[in-house]
């Protein structure tokens, strides 16, 4: 007689350590309105990341939640966390969270961004937000700034939990990688930049690494184009530099674009039912991004702002334009 056995799978994610610093190393000064720590969660990859959490002081009971990340090639020590703590000001549980890959998040090889991966980071926060004691499951909703506004929306498309999704000065990644700024790019052009990115993959196996795109230069000419100067004045001055900000320093790995020319972001996104706030400056080179994502999304439950004069990065930190007082109702209503 054959015997069976009934087997338990006992295998457990184990989270890898991080180097964090526990210093204030942030690029807008400390609330004192707010309590604040390190903690860290890892997404179905099994990659472990960092985040900021913020909490209202003198918070009770189960508070609803917001996760926070982006710019594109940013860390959670700039905008995202300028936006989580002015948040958490208002009364929610917040994180600001550095991408699988990048600052004091876990991931090998260093500096890889992905359409993939990057949405499952906005949902691994959602995992870890869910678990939380202080937290209200019910209550959760997700804020991107950037690159990460696309990555958001892509999140909100795929993930029920999410009952609120904020973009900020939103970017889709695949659509700008794909087909450059303003759809300039044709099929012979897309042609030759997929060759040249596979070339690259040939050198870095070879070489045994990963060439770098680069991030900002140290200076810029003076018919740079207006977005160029703009990101310089964030990323390459005291206003927004941080040592581990891609953007500010070596920037991503050079053939991360491959898979954003390859796999669309936004497919689903006409079939988001929860609410959507997109935001974005009237002057920003990216705003036909955030206009054109909000004409296919459906519903009451969706807005679109756009603020008169903004260009793209006034809305990273320039606390008298961005609407704080519109999230915050935003995030009151849909996560009541």
């Amino acid at each position: 007689m054959m015997s069976t056995t009934n087997w338990t799978d006992k295998t457990a994610v184990i989270e890898e350590k991080l180097n964090m610093t526990q210093a204030w190393d942030k690029t807008f000064p400390k609330s004192g309105k707010v309590s604040h720590r390190k903690i860290t969660f890892h997404n179905r990859y099994g990659i472990t990341l960092a985040a900021d959490m913020y909490i209202p002081k003198n918070a009770d009971g189960k508070l609803p939640a917001v996760a926070v990340a982006g710019p594109f090639g940013a860390v959670k020590e700039q905008a995202s966390g300028l936006y989580a703590q002015t948040i958490a000001e208002m009364g929610f549980l917040t994180i600001a969270f550095d991408p699988s890959y990048t600052g004091e998040s876990g991931g090998h090889p260093r500096f890889v961004a992905s359409p993939d991966i990057n949405t499952e980071d906005f949902c691994a926060a959602v995992d870890f937000l869910s678990v939380q004691d202080n937290v209200d499951p019910q209550r959760i909703g997700i804020l991107g700034i950037c690159g990460w506004g696309g990555m958001a929306l892509n999140a909100a498309a795929i993930d029920t939990r999410i009952k609120a999704t904020v973009t900020v000065t939103m970017y889709d990644m695949s659509r700008v990688t794909a087909n450059g700024y303003f759809d300039s790019i044709d099929e012979e052009s897309r042609y030759k930049l997929k060759d040249n990115l596979n070339r690259q993959r040939t050198e870095d196996y070879r070489n045994g690494n990963y060439a770098l795109a680069g991030g900002l230069p140290d200076s810029v000419p003076e018919d740079a184009p207006f977005y160029v100067k703009d990101y310089f004045d964030y990323y390459k001055t005291p206003r927004g530099y941080h040592p581990r900000s891609l953007n500010s320093n070596g920037g991503w790995n050079v053939t991360s674009s491959l898979s954003f020319i390859n796999m669309p972001i936004l497919s689903y996104s006409q079939e988001i039912r929860n609410a959507v706030l997109v935001i974005h400056g009237e002057k920003a080179h990216s705003c036909y991004f955030s206009r054109d994502a909000f004409a296919k999304l459906k519903g009451e439950n969706k807005e679109l702002l756009i603020i008169p004069g903004a260009v793209h990065t006034d809305l990273y930190d320039n606390t008298e334009i961005i609407p704080f007082d519109k999230i915050k109702s935003f995030f009151d209503s849909y996560l009541k």
